[in-house]
């Protein structure tokens, strides 16, 4: 049957909507395959094949190959869309389970599809195409600045105008803070996702990023465009401040006098374009302390207490200077903990000074009960980081003897001494392991042993409430026990907690 009427078809919404001829062929072919299916009675399966170059379109209706089931006395579960094999063989030798028969039967007339159910299902598959193309054009430009024309505004939230029919979403809680933005103004935002939805946008859009203020200082600033500056980091409180560091490739540029501008234009445009955010530029530095200190900017550090393990950084500073390094609300030393990458602890001066002062004491205590040396030795001895009996013990004797007024004569007689105290700690230690007794609840618990309570009470675990703090690993070191078991245990002494 030729039809010039359907090629006229696919050469409008191809050429209108941009879209490959070969999508609007398949959705006209769905169309008349879903008008086929209406016109019959019962349920059917059909295909609709049209001929690209001239517009023919032939329909056949189509059967799954099937094996009897026996629930159907031998028959098909639906004869009208399955036929069994034997029967499919008659007429298709190469017919297998599983395969498709099929039979042409009469076509419906294109001019006489239900116009609505023809037109849904081509504007359905030409959505569903633009959306494709939308996602392929833009898939690899996440992490780009886009720009776009405030199309509406639905709760809080923005459409942006891309151009081609495209559109672009942010959401309310990645617009920045009472911004005030009105249809039909220009909107900036950083690409941070892209993905293919049912219904609603593709490109999801942030105005509250941190990517976003270092997208936008490497279009102001030439030199962190051409890699002359490196951007090292952001942190952003939307609308109100932020924080960016960058370090220089270049010795000869200052890398924070090229972001700022002359008379602070380039940060000016920056801030102009994020809502009257204030950005403060931080000179990055390969010193974790010294980027902290630079981070904190205009705080004034005194001192700094690092602790690896933890990964936190305990900041002094002047009483007058408090309230500056931690910021309304926090923001300071928040912006400065999110751009290092540490936990900052921000202490006064005074107290901080006043507390080192008790430890160091403590220390000097420690050191004369149990190495029996005068003040002077044990003071010197704290105010040097030594911190326990076991570091003068084991500390090699070349660190020790750097110590001004330190010989090799006492140094072997500190080490000596502190291994003596060590020895009679652990001594110790073992006598009162070897009278320890659990506790009646322990001895008691249903799945416990006296073997096993005494081993557990020669390692400080005497109570049930001790042992519902172990952990598994903590218990697989003790005699007959496995995971199983330990998991057991731990679960019968902690049931008091949730009585």
């Amino acid at each position: 049957m030729a039809n010039k009427e359907i090629l006229l078809v696919v050469d409008v919404f191809s050429n209108e909507r941009e879209i490959d001829k070969e999508i609007v062929f398949e959705a006209i072919e769905s169309a008349l395959e879903a008008a086929t299916i209406k016109r019959h009675a019962n349920i059917i399966k059909a295909r609709v094949a049209i001929d690209r170059k001239t517009g023919d379109y032939v329909t056949y209706r189509q059967w799954d190959v099937v094996d009897a089931n026996p629930a159907c006395a031998g028959d098909v579960e639906s004869p009208t869309t399955q036929v069994l094999l034997e029967v499919a063989l008659l007429d298709d030798p190469g017919a297998q389970i599983g395969s498709v028969v099929e039979e042409e039967i009469e076509s419906v007339d294109f001019g006489r599809i239900a116009a609505q159910t023809a037109k849904q299902v081509i504007i359905h598959k030409v959505r569903e195409a633009e959306r494709s193309k939308v996602v392929d054009a833009y898939k690899n430009r996440i992490g780009e600045l886009i720009t776009g024309v405030v199309k509406r505004i639905e709760k809080g939230s923005l459409y942006l105008d891309l151009g081609g029919h495209i559109e672009a979403y942010i959401a309310k809680e990645d617009m920045i803070p009472r911004e005030a933005i009105r249809i039909g103004d220009r909107v900036r935002g950083y690409l941070k996702d892209v993905r293919s939805e049912p219904r609603g946008p593709q490109l999801f859009v942030s105005r509250t990023a941190p990517e976003l203020l270092i997208a936008l200082f490497r279009l102001e600033v030439p030199e962190v465009g051409e890699g002359s500056i490196t951007v090292m980091g952001a942190s952003r409180d939307p609308g109100s401040r932020s924080k960016l560091a960058v370090k220089s490739n270049d010795p000869r540029l200052d890398p924070v006098g090229a972001c700022v501008g002359m008379r602070g234009s380039r940060v000016q445009s920056v801030t102009n374009e994020l809502a009257g955010e204030r950005v403060d530029i931080i000179l990055w530095n390969p010193s974790e302390a010294q980027f902290v200190i630079n981070a904190m900017s205009p705080a004034e550090i005194q001192s700094i207490v690092v602790d690896e393990d933890k990964h936190s950084m305990d900041l002094a500073v002047s009483s007058d200077n408090l309230s500056q390094a931690i910021g309304r609300g926090g923001q300071n030393v928040r912006l400065a903990s999110q751009l290092t990458g540490w936990e900052l602890n921000v202490i006064d001066a005074s107290k901080a000074e006043k507390s080192a002062e008790d430890q160091v004491s403590k220390i000097k205590q420690l050191f004369i009960d149990q190495l029996d040396v005068d003040e002077d030795i044990a003071l010197i001895l704290a105010e040097e980081g030594f911190i326990s009996v076991e570091e003068i013990a084991y500390v090699p004797v070349s660190e020790m003897l750097e110590i001004e007024g330190f010989d090799e004569d006492l140094v072997n007689e500190l080490r000596g001494r502190a291994k003596d105290a060590l020895l009679i700690s652990a001594i110790a230690f073992e006598e009162k392991i070897d009278s320890a007794e659990p506790a009646q609840d322990l001895l008691e618990m249903e799945g416990m042993d006296t073997d096993l309570a005494y081993e557990l009470a020669g390692q400080g675990i005497i109570t049930m409430d001790e042992l519902a703090e172990q952990s598994v690993d903590d218990l697989l070191k003790f005699s007959g026990i496995d995971e199983e078991r330990a998991a057991k245990l731990i679960m019968k002494a902690r049931e008091p907690w949730f009585a």
